[in-house]
């Protein structure tokens, strides 16, 4: 390793190939403004064109390239190498609790299953109007938050009922839930709450806070689901009013 170089160890595996996860050591040369993900392209165009990731945007929006860095769940394409000068080898691994389709690429498949059974859209009130559906600021502010999540999937990754009950619905599904939930222009608050009060809804999860450390756009699924808790009992005791917005 040379001056101005990032020791990075990469987890590696491949399951068609591997009977176990091991590490592999790149030096990368540190340039201004470099982040992981492109320290992970520097590896791969230049020191081993085998290295599986996901990456799409490149902003911070797409939440394809969600990985454990320095120990911690971060967006590879927001990350900054200059901050691990110095630390010794810097540690980059998959999503944890997640079925590896090659390195540090994850199969996203039950959580977009997870996100399917939410119905992730919103179904308009009728009459439908000609433009769009008018809403007041005040309106929209609940919303504000649960809208910005980007499906990454590092809650339901570091949530540890979604690791020992895949039926469970996860942070990310039911925040998504709350999303639509509590949008005035949505006409089906009914079948939201009937899914959400299920089996595998809200009242699975534990208020560990785990999806809300390592939310890399800074949002509260925990505070969602509580909230959605409170619209079950409310719903329990009062009926179908309860959920009036």
């Amino acid at each position: 390793m040379t001056e101005g170089e990032i020791p990075i160890k990469v987890q590696r595996f491949d399951p068609t190939a591997d009977k176990l996860p091991y590490w592999q050591t790149f030096n990368v040369k540190l340039k201004p403004g470099m982040t992981v993900l492109d320290a992970l392209f520097e590896v791969l165009n230049h020191q081993d064109g085998t290295l599986g990731f996901r990456f799409c945007c490149r902003a911070g929006v797409c939440g394809s390239c969600a990985m454990v860095i320095g120990g911690k769940t971060r967006l590879a394409c927001e990350t900054q190498m200059s901050q691990f000068m110095g630390k010794g080898d810097l540690m980059i691994s998959p999503l944890p609790h997640q079925k590896v389709v090659k390195d540090l690429a994850v199969d996203y498949t039950h959580f977009f299953d997870r996100i399917k059974k939410v119905k992730p859209y919103l179904v308009g009130k009728e009459p439908y109007p000609e433009k769009e559906f008018i809403q007041l600021p005040k309106e929209r502010t609940p919303i504000n938050e649960p809208i910005d999540c980007i499906l990454c999937g590092s809650c339901t990754s570091a949530c540890t009922m979604a690791w020992t009950n895949s039926d469970y619905l996860g942070p990310a599904a039911l925040m998504k839930s709350y999303r639509f939930l509590v949008d005035t222009r949505d006409s089906i608050p009914e079948q939201r709450m009937d899914i959400v009060e299920s089996e595998s809804g809200v009242w699975r999860c534990h208020t560990q806070f785990n999806c809300v450390e390592v939310c890399p756009k800074k949002l509260n699924p925990t505070e969602a689901i509580q909230r959605m808790k409170i619209k079950a009992v409310k719903r329990k005791l009062f009926g179908k009013r309860a959920l009036k917005k």
